[in-house]
């Protein structure tokens, strides 16, 4: 399936492994600022940058027409934000910044926002609604999401370019970040070494799987009702940390070595989506439970460790 549409995307990791090739206005540019310019299989046009800084982005979008910017990239996770928030805050904040300036610059009229669940802090209501306010962030990764809404919020105002911010809640799957705890609990599980469990285990997530986030990310790239809007991306079911582990060493087929840890600063005791409006505006219905989200991820996961090692 191909859309009558082409979109740039900027991601956060390097591509190589997908088998791309680096466009070539990228290909002096230091390992930072890599574009990576692909076809995809449902869009016609895709552009992947690991940021946003220098004249290669703006080569790219020189040579080709996008009718839409999908910004997924940046610099994630609650807990490595609270040791280098200098460096969250360029590339989140700045790096946001300068997509909007170009897609203003390159009349792109439709903004996609991968924003984070991480902005409602310690929210008393649950679920989380999109009316909830957001401005008591506890981490800086955090603030660095929510200051991106308010800059898609300006640019819709000042220059008439629609922006969707899509608040996505704890996403897994395959090809998950190495460093997020499904991906590390089951590395550490299946090589007999303890995984490190922070608070008495009753903190609760809404994870997400993957699948189910393509799906709305699609649907904001096509949403027209209105010009700035907000949206939760969650499965709106919790599950708390101790029942995660049983379901990971259920997959595995091994018991995890427990090492408990103090709470963390910067983590939050719930997260849990109102994903009313998503599936009111965008048609949202996610379908995984994450009873069957996490034997899917620890079979790609398996197949992942058998291929590096064979390699």
């Amino acid at each position: 399936m191909r859309w009558a549409r082409s979109v740039a995307f900027a991601v956060q990791e390097p591509m190589s492994s997908w088998g791309v090739q680096i466009s070539q206005g990228a290909k002096n540019m230091p390992y930072a600022n890599w574009l990576i310019y692909v076809p995809s299989f449902f869009l016609t046009t895709t552009l992947f940058a690991l940021n946003f800084i220098g004249d290669g982005l703006r080569d790219v979008f020189k040579e080709n027409r996008f009718d839409c910017i999908a910004h997924l990239a940046g610099r994630a996770g609650v807990r490595p934000s609270l040791l280098e928030p200098k460096l969250y805050a360029e590339t989140n904040i700045n790096g946001t910044l300068n997509l909007l300036e170009l897609a203003r610059e390159f009349g792109v009229k439709q903004f996609v926002f991968g924003s984070s669940s991480s902005v409602y802090g310690i929210n008393a209501k649950v679920p989380f609604s999109e009316d909830d306010p957001i401005r008591q962030p506890i981490s800086p990764y955090a603030a660095t999401k929510a200051a991106g809404e308010l800059l898609c919020h300006t640019y819709t105002h000042l220059y008439d370019i629609r922006t969707v911010c899509l608040r996505f809640f704890t996403v897994y799957g395959a090809r998950q970040r190495p460093d997020l705890a499904i991906h590390k609990f089951s590395k550490l599980i299946l090589e007999g070494r303890p995984i490190p469990m922070f608070g008495d285990g009753t903190a609760r997530r809404d994870y997400t799987y993957i699948d189910d986030i393509i799906q709305g990310v699609r649907a904001a790239i096509d949403y027209d009702k209105s010009m700035h809007e907000v949206f939760n991306l969650g499965e709106s079911e919790t599950t708390e940390l101790t029942r995660l582990i049983e379901l990971i060493e259920q997959s595995l087929g091994k018991k995890a070595i427990i090492d408990r840890q103090p709470p963390q600063p910067g983590d939050v005791p719930i997260t849990y989506a109102d994903i009313s409006k998503a599936k009111r505006l965008l048609g949202y219905n996610p379908t995984t439970k994450i009873e069957d989200g996490i034997p899917k991820f620890v079979e790609w996961f398996k197949s992942s460790q058998t291929e590096a090692i064979a390699a």
